[in-house]
């Protein structure tokens, strides 16, 4: 005998507290550290996160263009049922942020970039679903970034995947004039 489990809403979700992070996935919750999730992230993770958001920040600082998030802020991807994840990095263009401020939770409005850096529990594959799942919900852009292979892969909805490597420079039209060498988000580590 099966027994039916009720979907939790990105509404009902907004109000739940967890200990851990988590995020909503396809109307249940997942505990992305500790209970029944991953290690947490070490330092290398964090580093490296903080090196692609520092890079995005100083050309919002420049251009004005947009405002950036990190830490698994509320990401929208899906409705009936509902998922709501979060990226290590966001970058939300100022045009679409009401008065150029960053949104709270929850909300409807999606970054039009998005960056995950691979955990050494994450696989490859799970980090492609997530970005399908940006993609599919209307994000224009997202990198996925391997510290141990010292690379990023930038994918788009509207044509074929990058690979780049430590080698190569960065660039993004989501990110007009934003250009950084690859080797930078991984100098600390």
């Amino acid at each position: 005998m099966s027994t039916a489990t009720t979907q939790i809403t990105a509404e009902d979700y907004s109000r739940m507290r967890f200990d851990v992070p988590t995020e909503l996935v396809r109307g249940e919750v997942v505990f992305l550290h500790g209970e029944d999730g991953m290690t947490r992230p070490g330092h290398d993770h964090g580093g490296v996160c903080g090196a692609v958001s520092f890079a995005i920040r100083a050309w919002t600082q420049r251009t004005g263009a947009g405002r950036t998030s990190t830490n698994d802020s509320w990401i929208s991807t899906q409705r009936n049922p509902d998922s709501v994840r979060g990226a290590d990095v966001a970058y939300f263009r100022i045009e679409k942020l009401p008065g150029g401020k960053l949104p709270g939770a929850p909300t409807r409005i999606l970054p039009d970039l998005c960056i995950e850096v691979l955990s050494p529990s994450n696989t490859a594959s799970e980090m492609r679903d997530k970005a399908d799942e940006y993609l599919a919900a209307g994000i224009e852009e997202v990198w996925i970034v391997d510290p141990k292979k010292q690379s990023v892969q930038v994918l788009r909805s509207d044509g074929p995947p990058r690979q780049l490597d430590q080698r190569d420079e960065l660039t993004s039209s989501v990110l007009p004039g934003f250009a950084v060498q690859v080797s930078e988000f991984f100098e600390d580590v």
